[in-house]
């Protein structure tokens, strides 16, 4: 089941009345029967998955606090059925075939097996959520649980189930066993993260995605009409798994369930380690926690950091998806970070309390940002050279106005995302614009214009989320 769907729609009424209706010892109940039905509402067989992993760590978990002597043994036990889970469905068919070009690249003639492995929505982010809860069991972050639901709950939650946030067991189990009340300012909170999250995706991702389509689609696209259309992109990815979001939150909300932000304002950001705080924030900081600081983070020199950034991005680069270019995407952030942080201890202290260093901090963070949106908008390493290759000079002066009108195109979609900006700057909250200071007719008012412009300028057929793939 998708957010946007009329079947969500009518799902959401109806689990939200149903839920607060309960009393509070069969709402955990519901709710997960609920998530398995939204989860299972195309695919029932992705559920046997899903009850695969669930199994897994709420075993394991038991184990390493019950049976001391085999922590150890539980926690690699746990942790490997999620990567197996990852390493059948999302990365075979990429290891078989750069094994088959490695061997016959030595002269062996050796055939590619033809499987065709429908890769489940979200295995990645309920892996990971899986590996975190019997990680911080192992490490006494949280106790496990005796209660199954409570386990099945925690990793079947629909709102993250698909796209995340990848909610840590210590934040997320608490909400999910408390006996939760029922508060009308939550539902309507809720309901404008939802409005917004919806216009993010309908009115802004969907049609500035019909330029980053258009452009990519061009065997060789002109200079100016390229970083047009990575420009576009930049934009739809951005307004694309923001949405997911906050219609996430949303719905949690209506549920009396907070959620952490998974974005805040990452194209404001005034360095590389800046953009990855500020950008898909849980994934950050789940490697972060369980790759970058295990691997010795900060500590033992310049070049063992160095080395545990590299790995630590090419893991998350390889997280994203099964294609070389996600890897090279993942090591160009890395030595991206790397660099500025050498960079930046080589320059004085005061030279970033000068007027206008922020903004040209900003417009250059950006702009290395968009390079990297184009190592992973293309997937094929033969075109992307060629993309790299191209010229300036060889532009017609056709090819710049058609890039212009493109640029102005979705610089007017993204201009709400501006606004929202200016007005969190304003406020100082990491909110939805439209909630500052609870004025209910400003409220009503953005939600209402968002609401008919929804209607107006949504396009003819709106697509998955990006997210969705990975």
């Amino acid at each position: 089941m998708i957010f946007q769907s009329l079947d969500f729609l009518v799902f959401l009424v109806l689990v939200v009345g149903i839920h607060w209706a309960l009393p509070s010892r069969l709402r955990g109940m519901f709710l997960l029967a609920a998530s398995y039905v939204f989860y299972g509402y195309v695919h029932p067989w992705f559920l046997f998955l899903l009850w695969f992993v669930t199994v897994a760590v709420y075993v394991c978990a038991l184990g390493i606090e019950r049976i001391p002597r085999l922590r150890k043994e539980f926690l690699w036990l746990g942790v490997g059925a999620c990567l197996s889970l990852l390493g059948a469905f999302k990365y075979f068919n990429f290891f078989v075939e750069n094994a088959v070009f490695a061997l016959n690249s030595l002269g062996l003639n050796v055939s590619r097996p033809e499987l065709q492995i429908v890769l489940p929505v979200g295995i990645s982010f309920f892996a990971f959520q899986g590996m975190s809860y019997v990680i911080d069991v192992y490490w006494g972050k949280v106790r496990a649980r005796s209660s199954f639901v409570s386990i099945a709950l925690f990793k079947a939650f629909f709102p993250l189930l698909v796209a995340g946030p990848i909610e840590r067991a210590t934040h997320l189990l608490p909400q999910l066993e408390a006996d939760r009340t029922l508060r009308i300012e939550m539902l309507v909170e809720g309901l404008l993260l939802m409005v917004w999250g919806f216009f993010k995706k309908l009115v802004i991702a969907d049609n500035v995605s019909l330029v980053a389509n258009k452009v990519f689609s061009l065997e060789h696209p002109a200079f100016p009409l390229l970083w047009a259309g990575v420009f576009a992109f930049c934009i739809q990815i951005y307004a694309d798994f923001s949405a997911y979001t906050d219609i996430a939150r949303g719905t949690s909300k209506m549920l009396g369930i907070n959620v952490i932000d998974n974005f805040r304002h990452p194209y404001a950001a005034k360095s590389p380690t800046d953009f990855w705080r500020r950008w898909h924030i849980s994934l950050s900081t789940w490697f972060r926690d369980y790759v970058y600081i295990p691997l010795g983070g900060n500590r033992g020199g310049r070049l063992l950091e160095a080395r545990n950034v590299l790995l630590t991005f090419l893991l998350s680069g390889l997280w994203h998806g099964a294609s070389w270019n996600y890897v090279a995407w993942g090591g160009y952030w890395g030595c991206l970070i790397v660099a500025s942080r050498y960079l930046g201890s080589l320059l004085p202290a005061r030279l970033w309390d000068m007027r206008g260093v922020a903004i040209i901090q900003v417009a250059l963070t950006f702009g290395l940002t968009n390079i990297g949106w184009l190592l992973f908008r293309e997937t094929d390493f033969h075109y992307l050279l060629s993309d790299l290759s191209q010229s300036p000079a060889n532009a017609s002066a056709l090819d710049w106005q058609a890039a212009g009108y493109f640029v102005s195109l979705v610089c007017l979609y993204a201009a709400p995302l501006a606004v929202h900006y200016a007005l969190d700057r304003r406020d100082g909250t990491p909110v939805a614009a439209v909630q500052a200071h609870g004025a209910l007719a400003l409220r009503t008012f953005a939600s209402t214009a968002m609401f008919f412009a929804i209607l107006v300028l949504r396009t003819a057929n709106s697509g998955d989320f990006i997210y969705f793939k990975f």
